[in-house]
């Protein structure tokens, strides 16, 4: 073994003179564990959270959001949708007009947007499978045509699904003419009964409601028309191969957005937020670490005979200050490790068993706070810890042999 290592490692384990020496040692090592856990319990939690949200969003948004660059509608043929439907990984190319509507039912109105979708979307969206409280996922049978509003606007429309004449108005401004006092010259509308309500996440249950593409276009004057056409792929493929290939087939006239830029702002503020925290209980931890300065500080001190003893013996400046360097890390590392099991089996529990709830529990898709680990974090975790511990070691033995000692 090292011959510093070997000393620092003894005047870890022994017992000093002093026995505050040995108490503050131990505070030094629970400090460094308790910040370590933090930060690993914190970290995963945000990943927990930030997975949730991605669940819910790509129930809703497309893998890959095909829009026009400047405007808001194109014509169908502008894309050739043959050639995106041939590229591997395609599993659904879905046709969309997104347009803003009042809707009226019983006296109730409310502003929302209504989707209007192909028949594709219902043979390949994931609300069709988990996602509806109520009713079928319908849009359209033969002539007639259906549909699925989200729960909030189910909820403040007062919507009945059981009785026989729950049909909804849709009401849209006309794209040509003047507008006048009287709705019927200033708006298209038409009724439209609900075939079943579907519940994702609060912004698109108070927001859309799902229409044929068909019914949309005839409120809005449409012949073929798009406000946007959303790409689906089979799992496990790569979103951005696929979206590199739809570029090249759609050109620069048209956007190509992932999931990740469709929400682009809403992640970048978690991934914010995540990092402020890491920061911030870095600091916290910069702070405990202060208790391993002072802890070798004090070693130092009531090890001045050992330190002359092996000058005498031949051992030079760098090499003292080697020992207790050592000592610094292994009261880091110790309590790093330490930290570190700590953390994983806060994690591990919570997951298992959700010791920790969420207040109004009854209100969200979860009842206790999601936890996703990630081994990347772990890594950050104790690289930050190490620089720290270093950092920590080094201030009180730096000074080792500046200047000559009293005798």
């Amino acid at each position: 073994m090292n011959l510093p290592f070997f000393i620092a490692y003894r005047y870890l384990v022994s017992k000093k003179s002093h026995n505050i020496i040995n108490l503050i040692s131990g505070i030094s090592m629970v400090g460094v564990a308790v910040g370590t856990a933090a930060l690993i319990i914190v970290l995963s939690v945000f990943n927990g959270f930030e997975s949730v949200v991605k669940s819910l969003f790509s129930v809703f948004d497309p893998d890959i959001e095909i829009s026009i660059a400047e405007g808001k509608t194109f014509h169908s043929k502008q894309l050739d949708a043959s050639k995106i439907k041939a590229i591997p990984g395609v599993i659904s190319y879905t046709e969309v007009v997104e347009e803003n509507a009042l809707l009226y039912y019983k006296n109730q109105q409310y502003l929302a947007t209504i989707k209007g979708v192909d028949s594709s979307y219902q043979r390949n969206s994931p609300i069709a499978d988990s996602l509806l409280v109520t009713g079928e996922m319908l849009l359209q049978k033969d002539s007639i045509d259906f549909a699925i509003p989200g729960y909030g606007i189910a909820y403040f429309l007062s919507l009945d699904m059981n009785t026989p004449d729950n049909y909804i108005s849709v009401y849209i401004p006309k794209r040509t003419g003047a507008i006048t006092g009287l709705p019927q010259e200033s708006f298209n509308s038409e009724l439209i009964r609900p075939a079943g309500i579907f519940s994702v996440q609060q912004d698109f249950d108070d927001k859309y409601m799902l229409v044929p593409l068909r019914f949309a276009r005839r409120l809005l004057d449409y012949t073929d028309e798009l406000t946007g056409v959303e790409i689906r792929i089979a799992k496990g493929t790569d979103a951005a191969i696929i979206k590199a290939a739809i570029s090249g087939l759609a050109g620069p006239k048209f956007k190509i957005r992932d999931r990740f830029e469709q929400q682009e702002l809403l992640y970048k503020i978690m991934k914010s937020e995540k990092w402020a925290v890491f920061l911030i209980l870095t600091f916290i931890l910069i702070v405990a670490s202060f208790n391993v300065v002072g802890s070798l500080t004090m070693l130092i001190l009531d090890k001045q005979k050992d330190i002359t003893i092996l000058r005498s013996l031949g051992a030079n400046d760098a090499v003292i200050r080697r020992t207790f360097f050592a000592e610094g890390l292994m009261i880091s590392f110790a309590g790093a490790f330490a930290g570190l099991i700590l953390g994983l089996v806060v994690c591990i529990l919570q997951l298992k068993f959700g010791l920790v709830k969420l207040q109004g529990g009854g209100s969200f898709i979860m009842d206790a706070y999601p936890v996703k680990m990630m081994v990347k974090d772990f890594l950050y975790v104790f690289l930050t810890i190490s620089l720290i511990g270093m950092a920590a070691a080094w201030l009180p033995v730096r000074r080792i042999g500046m200047r000559p000692e009293k005798s």
